[in-house]
């Protein structure tokens, strides 16, 4: 299945997995058109943009991201896990995270190691706990959904940005701000 997914995304058709917060709709970052019928399928402004799932911290390269001594204190600590970065890269300002969910790593291996992705839901609803409640919505407008029953999370990852000096949390999520605070050590 998992094969077949990776074969779909990159074909430039969009697919359903879990991650360890949420059912996630993946698109590949190399499909424009994908990540264009990303947005429709979600009713998700433009302005809004979808983050990068990454294998591992490593494919931070791959996407020309350099990290900061505090961001590397976070990867180190939360990744793989609910910790979203905002980070410069050569293509502008991203989003990234590493999930901790086996599927959804050997998912993102198999695809080229990124992937865009955003809560298998419509925009503004609650999020997909499970495969069923992201077929509801999206279900005929997606390659295929890969079911790995209800996801342990259920909380948003947290969204953090270093900057200046300091740390920005712009959601607070699955992590604490306080744990965030103490571990970036600005």
């Amino acid at each position: 299945m998992i094969e077949a997914a990776a074969a779909a995304l990159r074909a430039g058709r969009l697919v359903v997995a879990p991650t360890d917060t949420v059912y996630g709709v993946c698109a590949h970052p190399d499909q424009p058109d994908a990540i264009e019928r990303l947005f429709v399928v979600k009713g998700r402004p433009e302005t809004k943009p979808i983050p990068l799932l990454l294998a591992d911290a490593a494919a931070v390269e791959v996407i020309g991201a350099e990290l900061s001594g505090a961001e590397q204190r976070l990867v180190d600590t939360f990744w793989p896990g609910p910790l979203t970065l905002i980070v410069d890269t050569p293509n502008g300002t991203e989003g990234v995270r590493v999930p901790n969910h086996d599927d959804m790593r050997a998912l993102l291996r198999a695809a080229g190691g990124v992937l865009r992705v955003t809560s298998a839901n419509l925009s503004g609803e609650p999020p997909a706990l499970t495969a069923d409640q992201a077929r509801e919505p999206l279900g005929d407008r997606v390659a295929m959904i890969l079911d790995g029953g209800p996801v342990r999370g259920g909380v948003p990852s947290s969204v953090v940005r270093v900057s200046g000096g300091k740390l920005d949390v712009l959601r607070e999520g699955a992590l604490s701000v306080a744990d965030l605070r103490a571990t970036a050590a600005l």
